[in-house]
């Protein structure tokens, strides 16, 4: 059982660098890039760091305590994600208690990877035992593959169209022609959406993140080291892993098993949410997110899609910056790019794309593919404090 946060600490900054399909510059120096932003949008400076937290699939074997030696610091807190695009949410809650528990005061929080898409599938193939030893020699296809068979049963279970589902990687598209870090901002209709071609039917090539490289970076400490204007305060939060356990394509994740009690610490109900980011690795693990939260029943997600428009500016806000869809997906940083997005809409720092009065927002992380299955969930609700 996970404690409950105080809510007196939080998020005070974030940073984003420059995504990219290609880079020459090294991993070391997208976190610290993305670190230097944080710390200009909180205010505060180097020597105030003295935890440090990193989700990474390819900074191995450099870890927390030597990339804190990289940059010049001493930590009392060091973190190493290991629960893939739920990880980066996970790891600000684990910060926040080892604030609450004495063990830091301020927590450099990173997440990001430098690769392209021939490094991706490579990584794929050997991403743990179960897929390299099992997966990679029997052909799964990647996550192309496994997500091609969650989708195609929750449109056979439930009778979830694809045109439903491009609903979010339009709306997210129309958010992110607004967005110049965005890889992905062309307009995109849904006939453009459903005659692409088909990688892993029935998911299409607007179903699929383009891999990159980047790093999202947040500042947690306590609220009132800064002013009122930079802080977000981290209503609830929880994580779970591999639930369902043992089963193969679930349609479901551990979101269900802390669900109530996500809304519950927080004090707020799903009609109080102004927009939601939600890890989109694919549409249809984005339609599943919005069933386990709350947003609607399970299996009447197409009918909520059909109803919403999912821009910044629409009906339901979701992933406003254009989403992994439509900015890239750079590794582990995947996990944080809705985080860093949260901050900048409840700080209201958009600009072209910011949301009308946000002031309270959920977060969920999805990753660690396994055996047929995703393995982690995480999610938090987070509120601005003007």
């Amino acid at each position: 059982m996970t404690t409950h946060l105080s809510g007196e600490v939080g998020i005070v900054g974030y940073g984003q660098t420059l995504y990219e399909k290609k880079t020459d510059r090294t991993l070391i120096g997208l976190f610290a890039d993305a670190a230097r932003r944080a710390l200009h949008s909180s205010g505060l400076s180097k020597g105030d760091i003295d935890g440090l937290s990193v989700c990474s699939f390819v900074l191995p074997p450099d870890n927390a305590v030597t990339l804190a030696e990289q940059f010049g610091l001493a930590i009392n807190w060091g973190y190493y994600g290991t629960a893939g695009g739920a990880g980066p949410v996970a790891a600000v809650l684990d910060a926040v208690r080892a604030i609450e528990a004495g063990r830091a005061t301020t927590v450099l929080c990173l997440a990001g990877d430098n690769y392209d898409i021939a490094g991706h599938y490579s990584l794929m193939d050997q991403f743990n035992s179960a897929l390299s030893s099992y997966g990679t020699p029997n052909g799964f296809g990647g996550a192309n593959g496994l997500f091609g068979i969650v989708q195609r049963k929750h449109m056979l279970t439930y009778g979830t169209r694809r045109s439903q589902l491009g609903r979010i990687s339009i709306g997210q598209r129309r958010s992110a022609q607004r967005n110049p870090n965005a890889l992905l901002r062309g307009p995109l209709t849904l006939d453009e959406y459903l005659e692409a071609r088909m990688i892993a039917d029935p998911i299409g090539l607007y179903d699929c993140v383009l891999p990159c490289t980047g790093a999202e970076a947040v500042i947690v400490t306590a609220l009132d080291r800064v002013p009122s204007d930079k802080r977000v305060r981290i209503l609830s939060g929880h994580e779970r892993h591999n639930d369902p356990a043992g089963e193969i394509a679930p349609l479901h994740g551990g979101w269900t098993g802390f669900r109530d009690r996500l809304f519950s610490e927080a004090g707020k109900d799903h009609a109080q949410i102004d927009l939601v980011q939600a890890y989109d690795d694919y549409p249809i693990m984005v339609a599943i997110q919005l069933e386990d939260l709350g947003f609607c029943e399970k299996g009447k997600v197409g009918e909520f899609l059909d109803k919403h428009d999912f821009a910044f500016d629409g009906s339901f806000p979701l992933n406003t910056n254009g989403g992994q869809l439509s900015c890239g997906q750079a590794g582990a940083g995947g996990g944080m790019i809705g985080l860093t997005e949260a901050i900048r809409q409840l700080r209201g720092e958009a600009g072209d794309f910011q949301v009308e009065s946000a002031r309270c927002c959920l977060v969920s992380g999805y990753g660690m593919v396994g055996y047929g299955h995703g393995l982690s969930s995480s999610a938090m609700i987070l509120e601005n404090t003007k």
